[in-house]
């Protein structure tokens, strides 16, 4: 895509914030997570648009968007997959974009693309995911009952690992695999399904 070192982060680190969140940073949210200027952003987002690999709208605040279906350099092999940052298993926690990679020789594939994400936390261990685990991640805005999924609640910046259930009245049950723990009832409006978990790997040390 003919694009400086520089600008390939500041697309990763879209792509990630967009998926992680369901919407766009702000130059500002992009800039601290860079660790550079507000003002050197806008000049990376000005470089990027000119070469029409990014879109904005500059009367909205959040509409940075990656335009087309472009491959950033670490999802040109489906073996290597993108770790995005960390999603909670316990208290809510905000994901951070990590630019680590785990390289998974054709071990899991799926059409919609995949992804790594590392468990914090004890509320699935009675499923075997542990603190410190790494799931591995489907791309889908979709499950169906009982599957382990990276929930987004909107309107409160909260993604959790949980297990789906379809409930009366237009709700969606958030089941924690720990008998010590309360599920969490929300309206299916407010639920976005970011991926669901298609497997779980453990490093012993």
């Amino acid at each position: 895509m003919n694009l400086t070192p520089r600008q390939v982060d500041v697309l990763v680190a879209i792509r990630n914030y967009r998926h992680l969140h369901g919407y766009a940073p702000t130059m500002q949210e992009l800039a601290d997570s860079l660790g550079t200027s507000k003002v050197t952003i806008f000049e990376h987002v000005g470089a990027l648009e000119r070469k029409r690999i990014l879109r904005r709208d500059r009367h909205k605040a959040r509409s940075l968007e990656i335009v087309g279906d472009k491959k950033l350099p670490d999802e040109f092999r489906a073996s290597k997959l993108p770790l995005l940052g960390t999603i909670a298993a316990g208290s809510p926690i905000d994901a951070v974009e990590n630019r680590e990679e785990i390289d998974l020789e054709q071990v899991f594939n799926a059409r919609s693309g995949v992804y790594v994400l590392r468990v914090r936390g004890d509320s699935m261990i009675e499923d075997h995911l542990m603190d410190g685990d790494y799931v591995v991640i489907e791309r889908r805005d979709s499950a169906r009952n009982g599957e382990q999924v990276v929930a987004l609640i909107e309107d409160s910046n909260e993604a959790t690992l949980k297990r789906y259930y379809r409930e009366p009245g237009g709700k969606v049950r958030l089941q924690p695999a720990n008998s010590s723990m309360e599920p969490r009832i929300v309206d299916a409006s407010r639920l976005r399904i970011q991926g669901v978990v298609i497997g779980v790997l453990r490093t012993y040390r």
